[in-house]
């Protein structure tokens, strides 16, 4: 077995490139790899840092043995042209191909011998095929050179079992050297073998593995945070960047002036997160300090980095100070025309056109939701009037949240300023979400205008493309409901906003689009109840018999009985439905309509008479529940009928010679399921 590696020296490639280029090398090798027999016993590593893609595997095999095999050529009864084409191909000679009969015909054939194909040759043939799949968001082309990469390449390092794997990629020729100063490309170093370019990269302080960075990173900023005794919050996110910005990182406890913390802490926190690539800290009872984490990309001897930084983040604090002071004392309701003049999308009019419908929208969920119509429409109003303030402008991930701090300046109700500044959430899948009703009439209404727009003109989410994130607006619709624990009927709220677009003169096909926006938002339901690992089966049949107005209750039940189908009750349940059913199905051939309602007269025995009684008690349980049905006990109920069923079966022949005590029975059957379809389609439930 042999070593390989392979080392590509650019300049600086972003984190995101940078991050793509990695998973796209893994995958390019791992499929050559296969497809080519070409068997690893270690790991296929690559590794990454600002200047360097590096590929390594510390055990290949040598030799590749390529077993005899049969390649079919063209139809002997094909042209010339033909098998001249198959034969050059596989560089052979007419001599060398023989003709044999298959139940398509006779064909030409040639007998490729087995062979030992060395994988180094096979590397230095097929290596620079792989470096060009490598895909690349945004590349760059320089110089004279016919060629696009991340940034401008400037060598390859390529080393096979000790020794230099010569190919040509391009303008460059690779080599066992690299350079050392990135900078001025000075320096340079021969390397044979893996081992010595990790234990030099090392001893340099740069860590090649981006794993280990992270983690280096991570328990360097841990150690401080113990320390300092302060809270640090590791964003999943910015780590990963900055993992993949720095190569030797050295950690930096930096502060600014504490007179910036009277400027809201969402601020501060994204100047130095998105901005500057800090990590802000917290205190004990989680108050932002005015200690900062800076990772260094280089020893900060004589403290000029931590210095520099310091200066930086001053400076931008210093700005947000004067926006956030100028901006607060700008009356917001005077401002509400003034959206007049930003488009919110083209086809949709002004964000003074969406305001006016969201107020309106949200004036009807008032009602609905029994919360003040006057509070919800000034939230509404305002709600938009923070797009025009220099912060949103410097900062676009705080509109509503300075919105929200606006109005709290502005002497504004609480709810109302919650609500403004809450408006935008949920954000996805995990992101937090409003619990105040103001909030959540506020971000229903919001969202809705949204979706009803778009679908309106057409602009639908494809099978590929979400361009305006249609599908995470809808799943935070979703969200907002069941977690909420809502009944809004949201068909009439998608036909009162389809109204609303309308006076406004807009046209939509409001039939057409309540369908299909009803139909997304359900599959949107389908995929959260995938997310909390509810069974496909369930899924299917929660949502085959429902609408869209009842996906509270549609979560409940899916839940209910995902989490109670593997218990007695919930087995009894499916079977008594699944036995019932089978029978009804099975007497569809013979035209009879079965409509589920047996007359009591023609019972013959108390087995019938006690089913019957049965499904009257589960009916008038179903009747009584109203909004306060607790699902599992109605499983449960369901589950009572098993006695009941157990003993018709026994007992009762249903395919009785008397073609009315037959249908009679079969409508007793027929009750009994669509007794329990007033739960779900349990239809679609595999036993």
């Amino acid at each position: 077995m042999s070593e390989f590696f392979l080392e590509l020296f650019s300049e600086e490639i972003p984190p995101k490139l940078q991050i793509n280029a990695r998973k796209n090398l893994y995958e390019n090798l791992k499929k050559f790899f296969e497809e080519n027999e070409i068997l690893i016993k270690g790991k296929l590593n690559v590794y990454s840092t600002p200047n360097r893609l590096i590929v390594y595997i510390d055990k290949i095999t040598k030799q590749i043995s390529k077993k005899s095999e049969e390649i079919r050529g063209p139809n002997v009864n094909s042209p010339d042209k033909a098998l001249e084409g198959f034969l050059r191909s596989n560089n052979i000679n007419k001599s060398q191909v023989f003709t044999k009969k298959t139940q398509k015909g006779e064909f030409y054939f040639y007998k490729k011998p087995s062979q030992k194909i060395n994988t180094a040759s096979l590397l230095r043939e097929h290596l620079p095929n792989i470096l060009t799949k490598i895909t690349w968001n945004k590349s760059m082309k320089w110089g004279n050179h016919n060629f696009f990469w991340g940034r401008p390449l400037k060598s390859i390092l390529s080393i096979f079992d000790g020794k230099k794997l010569d190919f040509n990629f391009y303008h460059l020729k690779s080599s066992n050297i690299t350079f050392i100063d990135k900078e001025l490309e000075e320096k340079i170093k021969v390397f044979n073998s893996f081992k010595s370019y990790s234990s030099f990269f090392k001893s340099k302080g740069i860590l090649i593995d981006q794993e280990k960075r992270k983690l280096f990173i991570s328990n360097e900023i841990l150690k401080i945070s113990k320390v300092k005794k302060i809270k640090i919050n590791l964003k999943k996110e910015l780590l990963e960047e900055i993992t993949n910005i720095v190569e030797k990182p050295k950690i930096l406890f930096c502060e600014f002036d504490k007179k910036y913390l009277s400027i809201p802490k969402e601020i501060l926190i994204i100047t130095m997160q998105s901005h500057q690539k800090y990590f802000p800290t917290f205190d004990n009872k989680d108050n932002l300090t005015n200690n900062f984490i800076v990772v260094a990309d280089n020893k900060d001897s004589k403290g000029l980095i931590k210095l520099g930084n310091e200066r930086v983040i001053e400076a931008r604090l210093n700005d947000a100070e004067f926006f956030w002071k100028k901006n607060r004392s700008q009356n917001l309701v005077k401002q509400v025309s003034k959206l007049k003049n930003i488009n919110y999308f083209k086809g949709l009019g002004s964000y003074f056109d969406k305001v006016q419908r969201i107020r309106k929208l949200c004036g009807i969920i008032s009602d609905e939701m029994l919360i003040s119509k006057e509070k919800i429409e000034i939230a509404s109003s305002i709600c938009k009037v923070d797009l025009m303030s220099d912060l949103v402008g410097e900062f676009p991930e705080l509109q509503g949240i300075m919105g929200g701090y606006f109005a709290e300046a502005q002497g504004f109700d609480k709810e109302i300023s919650l609500a403004v500044s809450e408006h935008y959430l949920p954000i996805g899948m995990d992101s937090v979400i409003p619990r105040k009703p103001y909030s959540v009439a506020l971000s229903i209404s919001d969202k809705l205008d949204s979706l009803v727009g778009f679908f309106g003109i057409n602009l639908k989410p494809s099978s590929s493309k979400d361009p305006y994130a249609l599908r995470r607006m809808a799943i935070s619709l979703v969200r907002l409901i069941v977690e909420n624990n809502s009944t809004l009927k949201l068909k009439d709220l998608i036909n009162y906003s389809s109204m609303l677009y309308k006076d406004q003169g807009f046209e939509f096909d409001i039939k057409i689009l309540q369908k299909d926006l009803s139909e997304f938002i359900l599959e949107r339901l389908k995929n959260y109840l995938k997310d909390k690992q509810v069974r496909n089966d369930i899924i299917e049949s929660s949502t085959k018999i429902s609408n869209v107005d009842e996906i509270s209750k549609i979560y409940k039940k899916s839940i209910a009985l995902n989490k109670n189908i593997k218990k007695d009750f919930g087995q009894d349940v499916i079977s008594i439905y699944k036995r019932s059913s089978k029978i009804l199905y099975s007497e569809k051939e013979n035209s009879l309509e079965i409509l589920g309602s047996a007359d009591p007269g023609l019972f013959k025995n108390d087995f019938e008479k006690n089913l019957y009684k049965r499904i009257h008690d589960i009916r008038k349980y179903f009747s009584s529940i109203g909004k306060t049905e607790n699902y599992e006990e109605s499983l449960k109920t369901l589950s009572l009928a098993k006695n009941e069923i157990d003993a018709f079966f026994e007992n009762v022949i249903v395919n009785d010679n008397d073609p009315s005590i037959k249908k009679n029975r079969l409508e007793l059957l027929k009750m009994l399921c669509k007794s329990f379809e007033n739960y779900f389609n349990f239809s679609k439930i595999e036993a």
